[in-house]
Order: C-alpha cells, then sequence, then structure tokens
C-alpha cells in the first residue's frame, strides 16, 4: 500500500473539513519517531499535538494497557464502579496545585472536560456568564467554540454560538497588547456588556496552545485571581495542552503564586489514549447533582490504566526536569539560529519545554504566515514534523515527546536550520 493510494482513498472517504497536514500515513511509530507506510522515517516534534509527553508506545504505557485489556475494556463507570478511576482522581487530586481538598471527575476528551467545568462552575455559582480571552482554544463543541477566541477555522460556517460568553484581550506585549490593556477591557465588560455578580467563571490558558505560545505574565494572573475573589468569579485554568511536564512544571500554573479553582487536563494525561479531567476544590466539585457529571466513554478503563503508567514514567525518568533542560537546549539553539542571519526569526520564548519560534518579516513586528508556512513545508520534505500556530499563523511550536533522546533532537534541529538557511 502507497501513501498515493491512501490519499485517493482518504479523498473518497472523509470530509474536507477534517484538515489532514501529512499526505503520508503512519505505519509504526517509537518514541519521537514516525514511519510511514513506504517507510520512511520522520523525526516528530509534534507529538500529536502535545499528547505524547511519554513518546510514542513508551513500554510501560504499552504493558499498563496489555495488562488492563486482560481484566476489562469497559464497563461505563457510572454503571459498574473500578478502583483504578479511583486510584488516578486521587493522585490528580494530590498532583495539582494547591493543598486544599480537591475532586477529580474523568471524561474523554478536552473540550469535553471544558464543558464540565463550565457546568461545574454554573452549578457551583448559580450564575452563567463566562469569560475568555482571544486567542484562547477551548475546543471544537459549541461551548468549545463560543470560548475559543479564534474564528478561523474553528468558528467559520457553525454559528450561532452559545450565549453569555465575552471576551477580552489575553495580554501579550509582542503585539501592543499589555497588562492595562487587557485588564481594563476586562473592566470595561463589567461596565458595558456583563455585571460581574453575574460571572460564574473566568476560564485562560496559562500559556497558550492555538494561540502562538503566549505565557499569562505573572502579575495578569494575580490581578485575575483578586478579580474573582472580588466578585465570586472561580478561575479556570485550562492545562489541556500544558500539563503534565510540559512547561517544566508538573502544571503551568506551577509557575504563577495564585491557584485556580478548577483546572482541565487531557492530552498527555494518558499517552495517546483519549481520557481528560476536571479537578477543582472538592465543595465546588460537589455542585452538579449526582448524575450531572459523566458519559459513557468518560473514565475508560484502558485508558486510565494508561494515564496511571503515564504518571509513573513522569516520576521514575524525570520528565519535570527532562522538560527544563530540552527547553533550555532549544532555545539557544533558535537564539543562535537568528543571531546566525535568520531574520525572519521575530522571537524566541517558551517555558520548560513549551517552546515557541515566532516568525516577522525583517526589521519590522508585521508577522509572516507565509514564511512560517514554507519553513513547514521544507522542513516536513526533510522529515521533520513542525506544527503551525498563532492568531496570524506565524508561529512554530515545539511539542516533541519529554522522553526524546539528546541526538535526535539535534537531528531534528539540524533540519529545522537547513530548512531556515535555504529560505532566508
Amino acid at each position: 500500500m502507497s501513501n498515493a493510494d491512501l490519499q485517493r482513498r482518504k479523498e473518497q472517504a472523509t470530509p474536507r473539513g477534517v484538515g489532514v497536514m501529512c499526505q503520508f500515513y503512519a505505519s509504526h511509530a517509537s518514541n519521537a519517531e514516525i514511519w510511514d507506510v513506504e517507510n520512511r522515517r520522520y523525526i516528530d516534534f509534534a507529538g500529536g499535538i502535545a499528547v505524547l509527553n511519554t513518546g510514542h508506545r513508551h513500554p510501560k504505557v504499552v504493558a499498563a494497557i496489555e495488562q488492563q485489556l486482560g481484566k476489562f475494556t469497559h464497563t461505563c463507570y457510572q454503571i459498574v464502579p473500578y478502583e483504578s478511576y479511583i486510584e488516578l482522581a486521587e493522585r490528580i487530586n494530590a498532583i495539582t496545585p494547591g493543598t486544599h481538598a480537591k475532586k477529580t471527575a474523568l471524561f474523554s476528551t478536552g473540550a469535553e472536560a471544558v464543558e464540565n467545568a463550565i457546568k461545574i462552575a454554573r452549578a457551583a455559582t448559580g450564575r452563567s456568564a463566562v469569560i475568555a480571552f482571544s486567542g484562547g482554544f477551548h475546543g471544537r463543541t459549541f461551548m468549545g467554540m463560543a470560548l475559543t477566541g479564534k474564528v478561523a477555522p474553528y468558528k467559520l460556517g457553525f454559528g450561532p454560538f452559545p450565549g453569555d460568553v465575552y471576551h477580552a484581550p489575553f495580554p501579550i506585549d509582542l503585539h501592543g497588547v499589555g497588562i492595562d490593556d487587557s485588564l481594563g477591557a476586562l473592566h470595561m465588560l463589567f461596565k458595558s456588556s456583563v455585571d460581574p455578580k453575574r460571572v460564574a467563571a473566568i476560564i485562560l490558558e496559562p500559556v497558550q496552545g492555538e494561540g502562538g505560545f503566549y505565557a499569562a505574565p505573572p502579575a495578569f494572573m494575580r490581578a485575575l485571581r483578586a478579580i474573582c475573589d472580588e466578585h465570586g468569579i472561580l478561575l479556570i485554568a485550562d492545562e489541556v495542552q500544558t500539563g503534565f511536564g510540559r512547561t517544566g512544571k508538573l502544571f503551568a500554573m506551577e509557575h504563577y503564586d495564585v491557584l485556580a479553582d478548577l483546572t482541565t487536563m487531557a492530552k498527555s494525561l494518558a499517552g495517546g489514549m483519549p481520557l481528560s479531567a476536571v479537578c477543582g476544590r472538592a465543595e465546588i466539585m460537589d455542585a452538579p447533582a449526582p448524575g450531572g457529571l459523566g458519559g459513557t466513554y468518560a473514565g475508560n478503563a484502558l485508558a486510565v490504566a494508561s494515564a496511571l503508567a503515564v504518571l509513573d514514567v513522569i516520576e521514575e525518568e524525570q520528565l519535570v526536569a527532562r522538560a527544563a533542560t530540552l527547553g533550555e537546549r532549544l532555545q539557544q539553539r533558535l537564539r543562535a539560529m537568528r543571531d546566525g542571519g535568520v531574520a525572519q526569526i521575530g522571537d524566541v520564548r517558551g517555558l520548560g519545554a513549551m517552546v515557541a519560534l515566532e516568525f516577522m518579516k525583517p526589521g519590522t513586528r508585521e508577522p509572516d504566515p507565509d514564511f512560517t508556512k514554507l519553513v513547514q513545508t521544507r522542513a516536513l520534505q526533510k522529515g521533520l514534523l513542525l506544527l503551525t500556530c498563532g492568531t496570524y499563523g506565524n508561529v512554530i511550536r515545539f511539542l516533541f515527546p519529554l522522553t526524546i533522546g539528546d541526538a535526535l533532537l539535534d537531528e531534528g534541529l539540524d533540519v529545522l536550520e537547513a530548512a531556515l538557511r535555504e529560505l532566508a
């Protein structure tokens, strides 16, 4: 079977709305490498969009799934419960920021976790309004789209969206939006659009994912916490992309000196298996009535087994510290490329191994999405998978597994540098 044969079948069988970056098809994978059906190797700096912090097919994760397969695959936790769900909830309660009493509910996808966090916040506060931020990404469901602060491609042709959702600008100094600008816009929302006493929650990603890997400034996070405390609003940290070691902390909120009331997580929680969670203050999590939370596949036994193994691997292989080391090496290489003459590199930034490379037209602050796409395409031709992001589509984000070896990381960066120098 060839890639071309599969591409023809794909075009006949699947809709164009499911956008696909690559025109080759995976055959097998290991750690940070993927081979296609024609046995060409690719270095994976995408990680299934931040899902594979522990790499493709980590032996301990595979063994845990195989062991669970020998017991049962599904009972629906809400019908016949099982110990592993409880164990995973206990471990998430223990590792998320804060020593207060917490509870955790499991779901299947990041969007589902976000939806349920909003449900929980509304049940706990008796309020309906929610505030999110420009550039934020919170999923493809209708509430997820309403919260997401980017129109193309996520919202095109799909409206109207759920009401009582408001947006404020996210502070990005690089693009001329400071902390005071964001807070001023938020206070203007309270004056012109929604009574703060009617707001259930403010939701944000500590580091925006799809929005461009911009970290919320610590002063901004402290200000949001103060606003929430003043008005009885819950603060929701969307850690779907930032969680499980990516930023050099187990959770990105550990970079801040304030706590969220609710945390959503997914992606690298279960090493490639579909699993998500909402963790929060126990009294808030208990607000919905019995039966108000759940889902047929929520907390699937195979995914839970995988997640427990993932947490073991993160701890045993010290992947949080590894993320910090990898990120430092990566940023050093990227800055050397910039200083070595790639004038399109406008910014290199990141927390831990959640690093962004932003391209701008030389000598300006004008985003350069065309150059960004060329770099991604040329790197792919050379066997390196890269993902773009950002409101302007001018950012390359790095999401390689935290288990990647030093030699393979260097090989991938050599490919990237070669592509940049050919195009600069």
